[in-house]
């Protein structure tokens, strides 16, 4: 997920792509550890910052390289380096031949078409890292249109997110049909537990039914919701998923802003009109 997903979600506007909910995906990779790689190589006593560079340039002459660093601290298992994507070799424009995977966090760290890694005592100061890509460093990671933070951090663990796949917005449904609500929910690793769903305006709330979480603690959940309009009008779908650890999503009215427009996880809304 781009850290920027449903930044079109925020009033008022932020900077950037006015993504709605598809800047995201799931996918099965397949690739070698970078610890592994970096155990086989060696790194020296003091080292602490990694740092990954991709052979993707800039469609503007004037934007710096983009470069990525990771403390070595950030670095655990799950960490790789893919070759492959769902079973094929890595295609062109999802990173090939190789692509940094660090489950969890937010995709800007995903370096594509990664070039060389450079390991280091010392942090570098990168546009990507110190300008980019950064949220409020504050408890509410927020602040105001006319007040910017004073101070900000990388944006680096996705918090919890349910996204409403079916209906969709504007769509129209059939009195007394039987309807399937569908949609995926993620994290960054702690889990899904479980996933609500509303139609009186989050009054109450209803479990929906989840996929078997075979896919492992990164991937999507899958839910499901069966529900049997009874009214004419209009009708509204919210979904909000809660984690392992309790983490769950506020409504979108209580989502703080940030300039940038990162990390929106607003509760999901979907209007349709019964017919």
């Amino acid at each position: 997920q781009c850290g920027g997903n449903s930044r079109s979600a925020f009033t008022p506007i932020a900077g950037g792509i006015q993504w709605g909910s598809g800047a995201m995906g799931c996918a099965t990779w397949k690739g070698v550890r970078l610890r592994d790689i970096l155990d086989k190589a060696g790194l020296q006593k003091d080292a602490e910052w990694i740092g990954f560079n991709g052979s993707e340039k800039a469609a503007y002459y004037e934007t710096p390289e983009f470069i990525r660093e990771l403390h070595l601290e950030e670095l655990d298992d799950h960490v790789i380096l893919a070759y492959e994507m769902n079973g094929e070799d890595l295609p062109y424009l999802n990173g090939y031949p190789l692509r940094l995977v660090v489950p969890g966090t937010y995709s800007d760290s995903w370096v594509k078409m990664l070039s060389n890694i450079t390991v280091t005592n010392k942090y570098k100061h990168l546009f990507f890292m110190d300008v980019a890509y950064r949220v409020p460093d504050n408890e509410c990671e927020c602040e105001t249109h006319e007040k910017k933070a004073p101070k900000t951090k990388p944006i680096t663990k996705m918090n919890v997110k349910s996204v409403i796949g079916y209906p969709t917005n504007g769509g129209k449904l059939n009195l007394n049909s039987h309807v399937v609500v569908r949609g995926v929910a993620f994290d960054d690793g702690h889990g899904i537990k479980k996933v609500l769903v509303s139609t009186d305006e989050g009054k109450t709330w209803q479990e929906a039914l989840l996929d078997d979480g075979k896919a492992g603690r990164y991937a999507y959940r899958a839910f499901r919701f069966a529900y049997k309009p009874t009214k004419l009008g209009k009708l509204t779908f919210m979904a909000k998923a809660i984690n392992n650890i309790g983490q769950e999503q506020p409504f979108a009215k209580d989502i703080k802003w940030n300039h940038g427009g990162y990390k929106y996880n607003g509760i999901d809304e979907v209007t349709v009109e019964v017919i």
